[in-house]
């Protein structure tokens, strides 16, 4: 992290289980050199929901030991570990809580809880990372935090701009030019196979020199890799150079 020094802000993702794992993991990261941490629910929470008041104090440990801002991540809401509003809110209240990541894929919850947590606190940045899809998230967001990000980035700072100006057809139109890698890279039969594919895309605009991946992600099937390279060269997303 100390390799940029401060040309670029070094977000850590925090994944302990524990509270004091979690704050330690995130005092080392501030000590390298972060300036935010990207606070993840404790995993048992996943499979078993959490009890009232717990991710609060997560995000407490989380500041009182490290002073990194947070970012609120909200999971997806087929999942135990969504935030119900009132958790949000309380989160959003507290001292070093500065952004929320939102991933919540369910827009009727989307469009009541993000006005909500706009009303309650004004200056709270609010982040998409709605990958696979974008575009009715756009409206309302202040940026992305997105694996998204990593393949496309010009497209989405555009993006981005154009929701910001609610100009709703110059986002329709990034939409379409993006969707046949958006429908090669994040249409799949999990999140996870987007990951593999997200690497493919690397690969095709010569970032990555190979796609290899580690277990338990698993490589895609025979002919994937012809299929993105031909899905990027419709959306127009070629090679670019990167710095030595």
């Amino acid at each position: 992290m100390h390799t940029v020094e401060d040309r670029l802000p070094i977000i850590a993702g925090i994944t302990k289980e524990g509270n004091k794992t979690a704050a330690l993991e995130a005092k080392d990261a501030a000590d390298a050199g972060a300036k935010g941490a990207l606070v993840y629910p404790s995993h048992g929470w996943l499979r078993f929901g959490f009890q009232p008041g717990a991710p609060q104090t997560r995000y407490r440990a989380i500041w009182e030991e490290s002073g990194l801002e947070e970012i609120l991540f909200q999971y997806p809401d087929n999942t135990k570990a969504s935030y119900d509003l009132d958790t949000q809110l309380e989160i959003a209240a507290q001292p070093g809580v500065n952004h929320t990541k939102n991933g919540v894929r369910n827009m009727r919850r989307w469009y009541t809880e993000i006005p909500a947590l706009r009303a309650a606190h004004p200056d709270l940045q609010v982040l998409s990372c709605h990958d696979e899809y974008l575009l009715p998230t756009m409206f309302d967001v202040d940026g992305l935090l997105v694996g998204y990000g990593n393949i496309a980035p010009e497209l989405l700072v555009e993006l981005i701009a154009a929701g910001k100006a609610q100009d709703y057809a110059a986002a329709h139109a990034i939409h379409e030019r993006l969707l046949p890698a958006t429908k090669n890279v994040y249409h799949r039969g999990s999140h996870m196979e987007g990951t593999v594919a997200l690497k493919w895309g690397l690969v095709n605009r010569g970032i990555l020199d190979h796609a290899t991946v580690r277990e338990p992600l698993l490589p895609l099937g025979p002919g994937a890799d012809a299929e993105i390279a031909a899905a990027f060269a419709e959306a127009g997303l070629g090679k670019v150079a990167v710095p030595a």
